[in-house]
C-alpha cells in the first residue's frame, strides 16, 4: 500500500513540476522548440478542459494554477483514502 502512495505522490510532483516548467518555457522559448513541444504534449491535454471553464483575466491564464491545485488536492485525497484502508 505504501508503494502505491509513493507512486501517486511522485507522479503528482512530476506533473506539477512539468506544469511549472511549461509556464516558464512559454515566456522564453519558441513554441516549436522540441523540448517545449514535448512538455506541452504532456501538459496541454490536462490544461485544455480547464481553459474551457476558467476564462482569461486580461492576458493572464490561470489554468496552470488551477491544474496545480487540482493535482495537489487530488493526490492528497487519494493518498488519504489509501492510507485509511490500511
Amino acid at each position: 500500500m505504501l508503494f502505491i502512495v509513493q507512486i501517486i505522490s511522485a507522479l503528482s510532483q512530476i506533473l506539477v513540476l512539468l506544469v511549472f516548467i511549461s509556464v516558464i518555457l512559454s515566456y522564453f522559448m519558441d513554441p516549436y522548440h522540441p523540448l517545449r513541444r514535448g512538455i506541452d504534449n504532456i501538459v496541454e491535454p490536462m490544461l485544455a478542459p480547464i481553459r474551457r471553464i476558467v476564462p482569461l483575466v486580461g492576458m493572464i491564464d490561470f489554468s496552470p494554477l488551477v491544474l496545480i491545485l487540482i493535482l495537489q488536492f487530488g493526490s492528497q485525497f487519494l493518498i488519504r483514502i489509501l492510507l485509511s484502508l490500511r
